[in-house]
């Protein structure tokens, strides 16, 4: 990047946005991307803090960038294309206290997710005090409209009994992961609160931190899996190569990505504050 044209007509403010807007949509900053802090871009660009404050408002108000309060503004990961959950929980990761409620049928993805992240607090790479999950999923102990077999399109105790065997293996895995973290004292607090309630989820959603929303749905698949020794035909809501969209929170409360974060987190203490019980009670 270089300094600016000292012959262009056009105010410091708008040269700015529109060298910074070019680097964004040539990928020099890819999605994700932290751009350079205020002082940097006042630096490079021979300009006053006022006048970068003004380019970056700018390209908010474009919906190219994110700006998070004591972070800094980040390259949008735009709602139109999927995006990857991990690197998110990951950077997540980095915050002293890390929360992650989930809503989805297994949690088989989530569990996949957070590993990488937990090696690293194995290693001392990353060291957050306290890690705190809420997993809310459906009740497998009652009838549901999903899983159910393809011949009939029924629920099958037998199906759910599958259901929940896989729903119980990985959120137990997801609790040891956390419980050995306590034990060797490497966080302070790290706790996973299992939910249930009586539904079939046709949607996945992460809230990250408070502040990062993925969405995705799943597409219902009739496939066969074994039940009792015997190949059967199930119809099952998949949601391992679920396309995700991402939103996240920005310092415009009115902005879409503030609001479907709001919302989204009003949905899920919603329903975990109200239908959803503890698992076994």
């Amino acid at each position: 990047m270089q300094p600016l044209d000292p012959d262009d007509p056009r105010p410091p403010f708008q040269q700015v946005a529109n060298v910074l807007r070019a680097a964004i949509k040539t990928r020099r900053f890819e999605p994700g991307e932290q751009l350079p802090s205020l002082n940097e871009l006042s630096k490079t660009y021979g300009v006053s803090l006022m006048t970068v404050q003004k380019a970056i408002a700018v390209l908010r108000d474009e919906g190219l960038i994110i700006s998070r309060q004591g972070k800094g503004s980040f390259v949008r990961q735009r709602t139109e294309r999927a995006v990857g959950l991990r690197p998110h929980i990951e950077l997540a990761f980095e915050q002293q206290r890390v929360t992650i409620d989930f809503a989805g049928f297994t949690g088989e993805t989530l569990s996949g997710a957070i590993q990488e992240p937990l090696d690293k607090i194995r290693s001392g790479r990353l060291t957050p005090e306290e890690i705190a999950l809420r997993v809310l999923l459906p009740d497998m102990t009652a009838p549901v409209g999903l899983p159910a077999l393809a011949s009939t399109g029924e629920d099958d105790e037998r199906v759910r009994g599958r259901m929940d065997q896989i729903m119980r293996r990985f959120n137990q895995a997801l609790a040891d992961s956390l419980q050995e973290l306590s034990d060797l004292q490497l966080v302070r607090s790290a706790t996973v609160e299992v939910r249930t309630y009586r539904t079939s989820p046709l949607f996945k959603l992460y809230i990250i931190n408070g502040d990062e929303v993925f969405y995705g749905f799943y597409p219902v698949l009739e496939h066969k899996v074994v039940i009792d020794k015997e190949p059967t035909a199930i119809l099952d809501p998949m949601g391992k190569d679920a396309t995700l969209f991402h939103f996240a929170a920005t310092e415009d409360d009115s902005s879409v990505g503030a609001q479907y974060v709001a919302e989204a987190q009003k949905w899920f203490n919603s329903v975990w504050d109200s239908v959803a019980r503890p698992v076994g009670s």
